[in-house]
């Protein structure tokens, strides 16, 4: 049995096996955490969860790292917003970095080291905010597009507003954006301001659990 709510509590069964499950929660901060390796994903916030920011992470060896939003048809995750900042996404993961739907989701002064299949992604309209990140594709032709528009037809994902700013492709990185492009189509979707992708090493070399020891500074 698992509590992950203030007011929800149920059986943990293995396809609920994230390494951090947020159900129907907000206000929540997901820092310093080094994930790998989980039964399902590394990192899941659904059923109308929001206020969430996942920072200073350091992921691994993993296929589906993180899941925000329920299903395309649960429509009480159109007001989600989730910061993910400072992130190191490192060797072996896969997709879903994050994997959005509906809602409004800020990307900023993360590391993406050598995806195989896709960065960042989502279904359900929904508004992405990448800003400062920076991206090392694998040397694989088909593992060079860090964005991927799901469940839908182009005529469609065209209009979903996600952008990217500022931020720094190498070995042949590419992000597809889409929407209108207007600035005022991302303020649900901008929670601090990004620095320079050329910062991104430094920014997130403490990624990951801190080594601290009892009565001194981590």
């Amino acid at each position: 049995m698992v509590r992950d709510s203030p007011h929800h509590y149920r059986w943990r069964t293995m396809s609920d096996d994230d390494g951090v499950s947020i159900f129907g929660a907000s206000h929540v901060w997901v820092d310093h955490c080094s994930l790998s390796n989980c039964t399902d994903g590394l990192i899941d916030a659904i059923e109308g969860s929001t206020a969430i920011t996942i920072s200073n992470n350091f992921m691994t060896r993993h296929d589906k790292v993180m899941l925000l939003g329920h299903n395309d048809s649960y429509v009480q995750d159109k007001n989600i917003q989730v910061t993910i900042a400072f992130n190191h996404f490192g060797e072996g993961v896969v997709q879903r970095m994050p994997r959005c739907r509906h809602g409004y989701f800020h990307v900023v002064n993360n590391d993406y080291t050598r995806w195989k299949m896709y960065a960042i992604g989502g279904s359900a309209a929904p508004t992405i905010n990448s800003q400062g990140n920076r991206f090392i594709a694998l040397n694989n032709i088909f593992s060079k597009e860090v964005t991927k528009h799901e469940y839908a037809d182009e005529s469609e994902w065209k209009n979903w507003n996600w952008r990217s700013e500022g931020g720094l492709m190498l070995n042949g990185a590419y992000f597809t954006a889409s929407g209108t492009g207007a600035s005022s189509s991302y303020a649900k979707a901008s929670s601090l301001s990004a620095r320079p992708s050329s910062l991104v090493s430094s920014i997130t070399s403490s990624a990951g659990a801190l080594v601290c020891r009892k009565f001194s500074i981590c």
